[in-house]
């Protein structure tokens, strides 16, 4: 039995075609252009696949209600052109199979949760840094969804003293995680992509000031037995030493979880399923949909 992926970025659409094992046997990337482009592309380049379902992880902001005329549809987004347009629905009615989408945070946590670094808890946080940050929670087991969804890459930091650009760079808040550790914010303040500033450039102390924050925040508010992080900025492998060493100071003794205070390292990790996250969280949420169909037929 054969499953269709979507992994839905702001720069690139990832298509794939998984089986009941788990595996990911044939994938593309395609660009994100205009929805009335993007869209009927991804439809021909799954059909006649044999698919029997569809699971998508998606940028957000996304409209995750089940029960809402407009379930399925990318909300208000800052990605040019798909503000308050339909993802899920065209792409199941064109393809006439059952599907199902979350953020695509939420479904790396799926993963991650099931398959990955957390496998075998009942907890864990994933968070992606890239372009934006998001993060996705499983919580005693379930995804955590509520009146929206979670948006925890917005959450409002306190700005570092040797930070030269404290209001960050989102266009909608001051001070928030995204606007002040997302690679575009690196980029913009320093002038240079990332992955071409060198290991001991004052880049990655103050990143990993921000981000250790945010671990604290997560650590405080939900309680996660595991924080993983991922996304192309935490390619860059030696933040976690830094990341890791900076929530324990901020954090000052105050937890008294051994798993925090004698073996951060395996706390703080980075995805066990590696780059294959988001996809893996996708193909779990199209068996999900085939499952949840075969129940109510």
């Amino acid at each position: 039995m054969l499953f269709g992926t979507l992994e839905a970025g702001g720069t690139k659409m990832v298509l794939s075609v998984g089986n009941e094992q788990n595996e990911l046997l044939e994938q593309v990337s395609i660009p994100t252009e205009a929805p009335e482009k993007t869209i009927p592309a991804m439809i021909d380049w799954f059909r006649g696949k044999g698919i029997v379902s569809l699971g998508i992880g998606t940028f957000g902001p996304v409209d995750l209600k089940r029960e809402s005329s407009t379930y399925g549809w990318i909300t208000k987004t800052p990605k040019p052109g798909w503000s308050d347009k339909p993802l899920l629905p065209p792409m199941r009615d064109e393809l006439g199979i059952p599907a199902l989408i979350d953020t695509d945070v939420n479904a790396a946590a799926l993963a991650e949760w099931k398959l990955g670094a957390a496998r075998g808890l009942n907890s864990c946080a994933y968070v992606t840094v890239g372009t934006g940050i998001g993060a996705g929670l499983v919580i005693e087991g379930k995804l955590v969804h509520g009146l929206v969804h979670p948006e925890l890459g917005h959450m409002l930091l306190r700005q570092e003293t040797q930070d030269q650009t404290p209001v960050g760079f989102c266009p909608y808040h001051t001070g928030c995680l995204e606007g002040l550790a997302s690679g575009p914010a690196i980029e913009k303040r320093w002038g240079r992509k990332g992955y071409e500033l060198p290991e001991d450039h004052p880049a990655w102390d103050l990143e990993a000031a921000y981000l250790a924050q945010m671990c604290v925040n997560m650590i405080c508010a939900f309680s996660p037995e595991k924080i993983i992080l991922g996304g192309g900025v935490m390619q860059q492998k030696h933040l976690f030493p830094l990341i890791r060493r900076k929530t324990l100071s901020l954090l000052n003794g105050y937890v008294q979880a051994k798993e925090i205070l004698e073996d951060i390292d395996h706390f703080i990790v980075e995805p066990g399923l590696g780059t294959k996250s988001g996809a893996t969280g996708a193909l779990l949420l199209a068996q999900q949909a085939f499952e949840e169909t075969k129940m109510n037929a």
